[in-house]
């Protein structure tokens, strides 16, 4: 099912919840809407789903307006992130909920409900537990027996609300890799929203980047994470190394060092020189030099080194600013050839870098 959202405005008193949003979700699809807590994520997805009401705009399901449609009528699965599972029903009786109370000119017989949920189980891979209650279950299986419970209405779209942020980081992992495993066989029309950056840039097949209410880029994984189109795009989607400064024709002037552009790199022509930059890099696009004699590259001290593999994450501060952070990965091999020492003095140079107008 395709969906559309058109200028769609939301206002909880004096604060803007979303502003003027528009948005076409690909059929079959299953899109992420990313970004930090307040940004709005969260609230486009009720207004979506009919449990909230928009300011202005529309919803529009298969091109139809819903928004004179109760939540019943849209035929969509919602899952919550606290699972809302009934915990005096088992687990068979949870997933059969959705159909046992429709109204009866609707209502499949009971043999049918009763083969529906069998399938749902086998589905999601839990058919043996269906006479047990939610709290015999872990978090990860609690999940599960709520997406089952979701689908069983056979809905047209399925919108999922953090559905993985209750749980331990190992049952989000696998759980994530279960999730894009299911929508591949599905191929339902799927909306979740995360604040997880690796969660979203795992799962999904397009990003819908948000931020105050605005949408700040969409694209898929590769696309956001490899060209972030703003410095709070570069800034969330991964750990991120900033550095404030002006722009001079070979680079960034940070206080009075260069930080060269990488020959591999073209000049960025929307830049004006003198103008106040903002540039950034991955912590795997910086280099470490130990010749802090040298005429380019950011002085840094070297606070933590963290060697627990074959890449060890280099952990620094700003030679004469001690509150300005950065990190290093390298192999764990340089950093041995290197003789790097916490408290050693050394310079920075990217090997990629991105950098934005502060305009």
């Amino acid at each position: 099912m395709s969906i559309q959202v058109k200028n769609i405005n939301k206002r909880f008193s004096t604060f803007q919840a979303l502003d003027d949003i528009s948005l076409d979700f690909p059929t079959g699809k299953l899109v992420a809407l990313l970004g930090p807590s307040g940004c709005g994520k969260t609230t486009l997805l009720r207004i979506i789903a009919g449990l909230e009401t928009a300011d202005s705009g529309q919803i529009l399901l298969e091109g139809v307006d819903t928004s004179n449609l109760h939540v019943r009528e849209r035929q969509i699965g919602f899952m919550f992130q606290h699972y809302a599972l009934f915990q005096h029903m088992t687990v068979f009786e949870n997933v059969a909920f959705g159909l046992r109370v429709k109204p009866k000119n609707e209502r499949p017989a009971e043999v049918a409900i009763h083969q529906r949920v069998t399938e749902l189980l086998e589905l999601v891979q839990l058919g043996s537990l269906a006479k047990r209650y939610p709290s015999q279950l872990s978090g990860g299986q609690r999940q599960r027996i709520a997406l089952a419970r979701a689908l069983a209405v056979n809905p047209r779209v399925l919108l999922l609300d953090e559905p993985f942020g209750a749980l331990d980081a190992k049952v989000r992992k696998e759980l994530r890799r279960w999730l894009r495993q299911l929508h591949d066989e599905l191929h339902i029309t799927s909306i979740f929203v995360t604040h997880d950056q690796e969660e979203a840039l795992e799962v999904a097949d397009e990003i819908v980047l948000m931020n105050k209410g605005k949408v700040e880029q969409i694209g898929s994984p590769l696309e956001v994470f490899r060209h972030p189109a703003t410095p709070f795009a570069f800034n969330f989607l991964g750990t991120a190394n900033r550095f404030e400064g002006k722009w001079v024709s070979d680079g960034v002037q940070v206080s009075n060092e260069l930080l060269p552009l990488p020959p591999t790199q073209s000049a960025h022509a929307n830049l004006v020189v003198g103008g106040e930059v903002i540039a950034f890099a991955r912590p795997h696009d910086l280099q470490i030099e130990t010749n802090v004699e040298a005429s380019q590259g950011v002085r840094a001290k070297i606070s933590r080194i963290l060697a627990f593999g074959p890449t060890a994450r280099v952990e620094l501060s700003h030679a004469t600013q001690a509150e300005t952070y950065y990190e290093v990965d390298v192999p764990t091999l340089i950093v041995a050839s290197l003789n790097l020492q916490e408290g050693q003095a050394v310079r920075l140079r990217p090997s990629q870098l991105q950098v934005f107008s502060a305009g």
